[in-house]
């Protein structure tokens, strides 16, 4: 496998909430995963990549999507959209359920049925790298009347989650508890839609009141999704609970920032998480990510490495998965940015806390580049990172 070098890197993020940021300058990369930090002088490596004092930060990690039947989407008719999100610097995505699939009856939905989805959408939507995103799909939305042996099924289909959005929780106290014991005894990890209705109209409220007693192991939107949540319920889980805490681009602004603020003067960052919750009625944002952090460094006023790490290392960590945070052996997941021509500050930093877009000008995903000199869903940054010796062009 191709190894590679990254140089002259200007700021390192890594990801990682208790050092957010590295002194870091160059990248070793060898069998998909970083080697390396600031190699010996001499280190040959298969292609090299001067940063051009650009930014290093892990891909992000969507923690909220909607997929269907792989790049499209019938939320908004979107062919493409996983490629184009990929461009906006997110290399892993996690499905929160495959809720718009078309023709799907919100009303008679069966334990067979939701388990067969999952199956079918982790067969087909999360069996390829669609851009090369590592995607999770096949997240089953549960029903009343499930057993044992539809949990083992999607254990064995490979899915990492398990969704409460349209089961009567608090008609159902005694199951539900059961159906998390019976996805944590089988590895899966357990989400619910919180706060109001959802686009779907089909979906249950759900507050503090309900959250003490599940116990989930991330709490979807709970800032919006559309629909947050109130004030007091949000202080309530941040003082009362401990289970992750997502926050989403289909968010509520001004509770959002209630939410971050609490966690920040109670030290406890550490338990938000971040998705896009599209695609959906909030659209297709290919840039979802990026401004969910610009939000949280600009406006809540978190640092930019604790924004970005948010986005990575705690989204990650809450889905069980490796990726998010950039040390040695973990997978070559980067990205390469820069602030824009413009942009406030010299740095990505400086640009991040102004809430300013980064331009994006490489995306490895295990070590493989697939987006090279500059993304598609965003303005090229001031400094566009390069390959070394490169040819050039044969006809120049």
């Amino acid at each position: 496998m191709t190894s590679t070098l990254i140089t002259n890197i200007g700021e390192f993020f890594t990801g990682d909430l208790e050092t957010p940021i590295a002194d870091v300058s160059s990248v070793f990369i060898e069998d998909g995963r970083i080697k390396s930090f600031d190699p010996e002088a001499g280190t040959e490596a298969d292609q090299s990549i001067d940063a051009e004092g650009c930014a290093v930060l892990p891909g992000l990690v969507d923690g909220h999507i909607h997929p269907v039947f792989g790049e499209w989407t019938p939320a908004q008719n979107t062919i493409g959209w996983i490629t184009n999100y990929m461009h906006g610097g997110s290399t892993t995505m996690i499905s929160a359920g495959e809720l718009h699939t078309p023709g799907l009856d919100y009303d008679d939905l069966t334990a067979d049925l939701v388990t067969s989805l999952a199956e079918v959408a982790r067969a087909t939507t999360g069996r390829i790298r669609w851009g090369g995103v590592k995607v999770h799909a096949g997240t089953c939305l549960l029903v009343p009347g499930m057993d044992e042996s539809h949990f083992d099924r999607l254990a064995e289909a490979g899915s990492i989650l398990v969704k409460f959005i349209f089961f009567p929780l608090e008609e159902n106290k005694d199951e539900a508890i059961r159906y998390s014991e019976m996805a944590r005894e089988r590895g899966l990890r357990t989400k619910v839609h919180t706060g109001g209705v959802s686009r779907s109209g089909s979906s249950r409220v759900c507050g503090f009141d309900t959250l003490k007693w599940l116990q989930p192991d991330i709490a979807a939107h709970v800032s919006g999704g559309p629909i947050p949540m109130s004030d007091d319920d949000i202080d309530a889980l941040v003082d009362n609970t401990e289970f992750a805490l997502e926050v989403c681009s289909s968010n509520n602004y001004r509770s959002t920032y209630l939410l971050a603020n609490r966690l920040m003067k109670m030290g406890r960052l550490d338990r938000m998480t971040m998705g896009t919750d599209t695609p959906g009625g909030t659209g297709v944002i290919p840039r979802g990510m990026l401004r969910n952090i610009l939000f949280l460094s600009s406006i809540c006023e978190m640092s930019p490495g604790e924004a970005i790490a948010v986005a990575t290392g705690n989204t990650a960590k809450a889905h069980g998965l490796e990726v998010g945070i950039l040390k040695e052996d973990a997978p070559a997941d980067l990205v390469i940015a820069g602030p824009v021509k413009g942009s406030e500050g010299t740095t990505l930093s400086d640009a991040i806390a102004h809430g300013d877009l980064p331009g994006i000008s490489f995306v490895l995903i295990d070590g493989e580049v697939i987006v090279e000199t500059r993304s598609e869903q965003t303005p090229p940054p001031m400094q566009i990172a390069h390959f070394l010796d490169s040819p050039g062009c044969p006809f120049c």
